[in-house]
Parts: structure tokens; sequence; C-alpha cells
């Protein structure tokens, strides 16, 4: 999803509009990446400050054989299988592994390390349904490992000198991937049972919230494990629901003879709901056709090999693999257009120059070709109650998760207003289907040209603040308001919804595309 930038869409970009337009220049799987890769180096630096005591020696081989083992094992596995290997999925978890167990050159040690290594890998291809893996490869390694009595997970990354990077470095994956209220759900839960449980023993309240966070694994476990998307299901109140059972299972102190309380055993459960919960598995995509929509937009059709259920308003996560990878990886997300009924899957994207390697893919695709839909998600969902009247706004292509309301008939009856910006008449995406919805529509095009007929033009000069917003929607402060585009265009428009008197603002803002 790659939406039009639509010049002054709102007031000027705030600190969070600018934050988001950083962080969506990276794909979240190449975010994660990076933040873990810092946090390596970082854990190298304590060892030369004398803040850890593992050994540079140790350190420097636990981490090339984390990284070189489960890299080379997804390739040989991949190969295997006859599928491409996913590069960046093995190499985050050889790095979640170098922080679960403890560097060591003791020979049972690095062969429980080894072997963490290989049924991370191995899990991917032999736990996995309709090529989605169920389990967080790094949690079902230690997990199995423990069993062996080779070695056990110990979570170092949990250590209070860590605390420095890890703390920023979480919160920025957190808000990346919009996971901060399942996060803190977690994180409450999981603390406040383990905080209780010291202060049982006799420490100080205070000790215990710090020893909670700075000396278990929690910071750590939801930023880079719980929140990961492909483990993840479809909906915000199912991924609440799930942080706090699985803060309880983590939290909670058992031994029941063959399991006993550990990190890794509550995230597998917590795995294992979502997958009940969600789409089971990945669906192949035979590509059926694309057309025009906009010198700079495209729709792609496909027909999926089984039904795909979802919601309007989510989106799905394509397979995309390339020869030349660029630093937005080789899964994107994109809003489904058509209905949940429809025989095809659709998708508009923006296809104007430059184009990433993920969009030369598409482009490239002949009929018949297949790609691979490896999940379902998103909550820019209507309300249920029919009656509730509603504002949507779009920026550019960020009309797409729209589309699929319009397709659904959920807009049909509903009280509708539809503010579109885009860069001129021409660059208006499902124009003719937006007309035939009979839904009010609000067009402001930056060139200042006019729009098509039966839509209502808007004057282009001027920002769409808060009082243009009230002037235009005077009843805001009565609409549910859903907000879709770029993250700098989104984060403006937000802003100037609810300083126009909006009490319930959805935004699904398009990034790193």
């Amino acid at each position: 999803m790659s939406p039009v930038e639509t010049p002054r869409a709102g007031p000027a970009l705030s600190v969070a509009g600018r934050l988001d337009t950083a962080l969506g220049r990276f794909t979240m799987y190449r975010f994660v990446l990076l933040v873990l890769a810092v946090l390596a180096v970082y854990s190298l630096v304590l060892e030369v400050l004398g803040w850890l005591t593992f050994g540079i020696p140790e350190m420097l081989a636990h981490l090339a054989l984390c990284l070189g083992l489960t890299y080379a094992s997804n390739r040989a596995l991949a190969a295997l299988f006859r599928v491409r290997p996913h590069s960046e999925s093995s190499v985050i978890t050889g790095l979640l592994l170098y922080f679960l167990f403890w560097p060591s050159f003791q020979a049972m040690d690095v062969a429980g390390v080894a072997l963490a290594c290989l049924l991370a890998s191995a899990s991917k291809y032999a736990l996995a349904w309709r090529g989605r893996h169920i389990f967080n490869p790094a949690a079902l390694g230690a997990f199995a490992v423990a069993f062996t009595g080779l070695n056990v997970a110990t979570w170092w990354a949990a250590t209070p000198a860590m605390l420095w990077l890890l703390v920023p470095g979480v919160l920025l994956v957190l808000y990346r991937t919009r996971k901060m209220l399942m996060a803190t759900v977690f994180t409450v839960v999981a603390t406040s049972i383990i905080t209780v449980e010291l202060l049982r023993a006799g420490m100080a309240a205070g000790m215990g919230v710090y020893q909670a966070l700075a000396q278990r694994p929690v910071l750590f476990f939801v930023g880079f494990m719980l929140t990961e998307p492909l483990t993840l299901p479809p909906r915000r109140w199912q991924q609440l629901v799930l942080a706090a059972v699985v803060g309880v299972v983590f939290a909670m102190p058992y031994n029941l003879g063959f399991l006993a309380n550990s990190p890794e055993a509550a995230l597998l459960l917590g795995n294992l709901l979502a997958f009940l919960a969600g789409q089971r598995g990945g669906v192949k995509l035979r590509f059926a056709g694309r057309r025009t929509l906009t010198p700079s937009t495209t729709e792609f059709s496909f027909e999926p090999s089984r039904p795909v259920r979802f919601i309007p308003g989510q989106y799905m996560e394509l397979d995309l693999p390339h020869d030349k990878s660029d630093r937005k990886g080789r899964r994107r997300v994109f809003s489904m257009t058509g209905a949940p009924t429809e025989g095809l899957v659709k998708f508009g994207v923006r296809t104007a120059e430059p184009l990433s390697a993920a969009k030369k893919v598409l482009l490239a695709l002949k009929p018949g070709d297949e790609l691979t839909a490896t999940s379902v998600g998103g909550d820019f969902v209507l309300p249920r109650d029919p009656r509730r009247a509603v504002l949507l706004i779009a920026a550019g292509i960020g009309i797409t998760p729209f589309l699929s309301h319009l397709a659904s008939g959920g807009l049909r009856e509903r009280d509708t207003v539809l503010l579109l910006l885009a860069r001129s008449a021409e660059e208006i995406a499902y124009a003719e289907e937006l007309r035939a919805s009979g839904v009010r529509v609000l067009v402001r095009l930056a060139d200042g040209s006019e729009p098509p007929p039966d839509f209502t033009a808007i004057p282009g000069g001027y920002r769409l603040d808060a009082d243009r917003l009230k002037s235009l929607v005077p009843d805001i402060s009565g609409r549910e308001v859903y907000i879709s585009g770029s993250p700098a265009s989104v984060a403006s428009l937000r802003r100037a919804a609810r300083a126009a008197g909006a009490r319930r603002v959805h935004v699904d803002s398009f990034s790193g595309y």
C-alpha cells in the first residue's frame, strides 16, 4: 500500500507524523532486524565495558553460531521443500536465539544452542499449516531443547545494563507495528503478578516492579516475540485477550513435573490460541489480471486456492519473492478492495516510479502465476450498528480499504460522508465505483482542477485543518471517523479531526511500500 502524497493535506507535520514517515521507510521485518542487530552490537559494547561477564570470544562465537546455523539451515530446508527462503526471518530468529541462550564454550551448551537453531528453522516447515508456521520458531527451538537436557533458555537480554537501548528499541518496534496497547495489557498483567509474588517474599513494592521489568524478560518478550504478526490473531480485541492470557501464564509459577513455567511455554500457548482464532495457514493466489485505475495506480486481481475469510477494511500480507531484494523486504501488506463473497481477491496499488522490487514483481505477473498470502488482519472495520454515521477520509490510494466496504454493501444504508484528497481529477482511483455507490463524496484536488461529475469540489488552496473539517462536516462530533493514507497525511488529518470534535478516530496508514 502506498498512497499518493497529497500536498497540504493538513496542519504542519507533527513529531508523530515525522516519526511515522521515518519508520515507514522500512517494513516491519526489516525494522525488527535492525533493532535486534543494534542490540546485539550494544551487548558486545557492554561486555567490553565490563557490564556483562560472558567474554567477547564466547559472545562472538555464540552470535556466529546462531546467525550462521539458522541462516544455513533455513536455506537448506527451503531448497528441500522447493520454496524461496525468507532470509530476513531466519536472521531475526538467529538474533532472538542469541539473546535467549547463555554464550558459552561448554560442549553441552553449544550443542543445545545448535539444536535449538536447527529446530527453529525446521519448525517453519514441519510445524506449518498451508505455508504458515504456527509457532514462534525461536521459542519452539528453546522449548524443545530444554527437554533434551543439553541447554535451557536463560533470556539473558533481561539484564539491567541492556535496558538503556532495550527500552527505546522495544518502544519503537511496538510503535511501528501498532501493538502498543497489546503490549501494555501484557506488561501490566505479567508485571502485576510477578510483583505480587515478590511482595509475598518480602520485597518492597518499588523494587518488585523494577525486578519484574529489569530482570525478567517481560520487555524483550513482548517487543520481539509476543507481537510477531504471523503468530497473532487478526482482530485487536482478540490480540488484547491473548495478551492477558499469555501474561498470566508467563508470570504465574507452576510446575507440572514434565512442564514448568517458562516464557517460551507461555508464548507457544499464545501461538496456538492465535492460530485457532485466525486465518489458518497461507493461501495460494493465482494471478487473474490487472486494470489501470489512474496513471499512477493499478488494481491486481487473484483467484484464491480456497475461500479467504476477512472483514471489509482488513488487509492481506503477500509474500513477493524477488531476486534482488531491497530494504523494504519481500512481505508487503495491501488492503483488499473486494467483498468477502467475491470469487476474486483484489488490491489497489500505487505503481508510479520509483518502483520497489516487490511492485516490479506484481507488474511482471502473468495470468496463472502464483503468489502466497501469509496472513489476514486489521481493525479498520465499520461499527456494527448500521445507524452509526461515519466520515471516511482518504488520501490518494488510501481509498482502497473503503472500496471493500462499498463492495460488501456496508455503506448502502449508512449515513456516510467520504472526503477524498488527490493530486488531480485523473488521479482519483475507483471514481466510477464511488459515483455508483450513492455516497456523498467531497473531493479536494491539489492542482485546483474540477472533480468528476456528481462529486462535490472543495477548493484546494488551504490546509484541511480543524476549522475547515468542521465547516465541511458540521456534525463530525456525531460520526465515527476513518482516515486512510500515508503516515504523514494520517497524522495531520487525525489531529485535525480530533480538534474538530471527532470522538472516535480510526486510522490505517500505508507505509514502507
